[in-house]
């Protein structure tokens, strides 16, 4: 974990702070908008790049990890998420919609160094991630017309092509740039090692051209996003209990069961900002609720990072 990834949720932060700065002029607000999905896909063809196809084969070999996860992560979790948004956000569409969309997109990339820092069995959780991502970018749309269909119009072409622009292209961008350099390894590790820090200033850029366009909007609807706390605060807490339980029903050791935890709770906050600029431009406030997000989760997966490491004294197998 370097530096820049340690600062994370700072420099998130921060780049909220500076987009709203910005918005008090009318012309940054302009470019910012035009910034935002050029930004963004730039950073998940960064991302994208980072991600260690050739581990897929690997998540088979240990069958009861990677089938327990994927049902977690794509079918309890969507669930979950859904039971929420009823209990809780009934009445703000936009709020429900950023809320399904940010629990049913399992993370592809931060989840690796909490579970770092757990001492996870980071090759499983490494080996799990493709099938993640690409389950993700199929299923994102069913899950928003199932869950969602029936609180806000979703139009589903408009849906798709935004999947194709923001999601495909960077992947096959991604694959490419992975093919031509495939047969030189050297040139691949230092190409990983050196834009590990790209996407997440690229991010911060996106972020902040969003506040600088959007921040108003933003501040004029403050008491909303207080009510996307509960339901974020009791996804991870349940998500925590059902992840650990289920990880000691099928008697995994606790390096397992830490890889389940956080490849189960993590999520994919700019995969699904992404969507969402692109699919509902004119609900900025599903936008806004994505930024939210990653503000809460990062905190909590640190302390859950070292409730796991406290729960596992002594018994680490």
């Amino acid at each position: 974990m370097n530096q820049v990834e340690k600062l994370y949720t700072i420099i998130i932060l921060c780049s909220v702070l500076l987009g709203l700065g910005l918005g008090q002029w009318e012309f940054a607000g302009h470019y910012g908008l035009m910034l935002i999905v050029p930004l963004l896909i730039g950073m998940l063809y960064m991302t994208f790049l980072q991600i260690p196809l050739r581990e897929m084969k690997q998540s088979f070999r240990n069958f009861t990890f990677s089938l327990t996860s994927l049902l977690l992560n794509f079918v309890w979790t969507p669930l979950l998420a859904w039971g929420l948004t009823l209990l809780f956000l009934q009445d703000h569409p936009a709020l429900w919609l950023g809320f399904i969309m940010l629990m049913v997109t399992p993370c592809t990339d931060w989840y690796l160094i909490f579970t770092t820092l757990a001492r996870g069995n980071l090759s499983l959780s490494t080996s799990i991630l493709p099938i993640n991502l690409i389950l993700q970018i199929i299923l994102l749309p069913f899950y928003l017309l199932l869950f969602g269909g029936t609180r806000a119009s979703i139009d589903l072409s408009n849906l798709m092509e935004s999947v194709i622009l923001v999601l495909c292209l960077p992947l096959i961008l991604a694959f490419l740039t992975k093919f031509i350099v495939k047969n030189r390894k050297s040139m691949e590790a230092k190409w990983v090692s050196q834009l590990s820090t790209l996407p997440i200033v690229l991010l911060s850029l996106a972020i902040a051209a969003m506040f600088a366009s959007q921040g108003k909007l933003l501040l004029d609807h403050i008491e909303l996003l207080w009510q996307i706390l509960i339901p974020i605060s009791l996804f991870f807490l349940i998500n925590f209990i059902v992840g650990q339980g289920t990880g000691r029903f099928l008697r995994m050791t606790y390096a397992d069961r830490a890889s389940l935890s956080l490849t189960t709770l993590a999520r994919n906050s700019p995969i699904a900002l992404a969507i969402a600029m692109t699919a509902f431009p004119d609900q900025p406030l599903i936008a806004l609720t994505l930024v939210i997000g990653p503000l809460l989760e990062l905190p909590i997966l640190a302390i859950i990072t070292q409730l796991l490491l406290w729960t596992s004294r002594g018994q680490r197998t």
